[in-house]
């Protein structure tokens, strides 16, 4: 492997602004199923890759653009979006377009992410916050070590009801027993 962001299927990378295209074709697609967004312009996705491209990471807070290694092709996206930095815990989300799911994409690129909080940034632990109706994204997190922790009950309101919210949690060690932390 050529670097630690990239993996067999996928490679990490910073967002570009030319990406745009690739994010409004993900968005259209209605990744969020069941819940109404407000349709967005080719403006709003072009400014939004912009803005990404030249963000910094905000206390280890970043977002990456999730690019098949054999296509170099943008799947989804990959970030740590909430940090807990004295306590040792970060959350992180997952977007894998419908077309490229059920390929190890957001396994890897989930992998990747945690190998550097955990080895890098020596986060302690990782949350997942998952719609308790997500059953491909709970099956994830599992595979990956993932226990489920607790339940939001009807936390949340969209399709016009409230759904339950599962938060799922892995400690550094648990990580480290289930795959390799340093690489050769």
């Amino acid at each position: 492997m050529a670097s630690s962001w990239t993996g067999e299927r996928v490679r990490l990378r910073a967002i570009e602004p030319d990406d745009w295209t690739a994010f409004a074709r993900l968005a259209d697609e209605g990744r969020r199923v069941g819940r109404l967004d407000l349709p967005r312009s080719a403006e709003s996705h072009r400014a939004w890759a912009r803005e990404q491209a030249v963000a910094g990471c905000d206390g280890d807070r970043f977002r990456l653009a999730v690019e098949t290694t054999a296509g170099q092709e943008v799947v989804g996206t990959v970030a740590s979006h909430r940090t807990g930095r004295h306590s040792g815990w970060f959350e992180f989300d997952v977007a894998i377009g419908a077309e490229h799911r059920r390929r190890g994409y957001a396994a890897e690129a989930l992998t990747l992410l945690l190998r550097f909080m955990f080895e890098e940034r020596r986060y302690h632990k990782c949350m997942a916050v998952v719609h308790a109706r997500n059953e491909a994204s709970l099956a994830l997190t599992r595979r990956l070590g993932f226990t489920e922790e607790g339940r939001l009950r009807e936390h949340v309101f969209f399709a016009g009801r409230h759904h339950d919210l599962v938060v799922m949690g892995l400690l550094a060690g648990e990580f480290g027993r289930r795959h390799t932390m340093s690489r050769p």
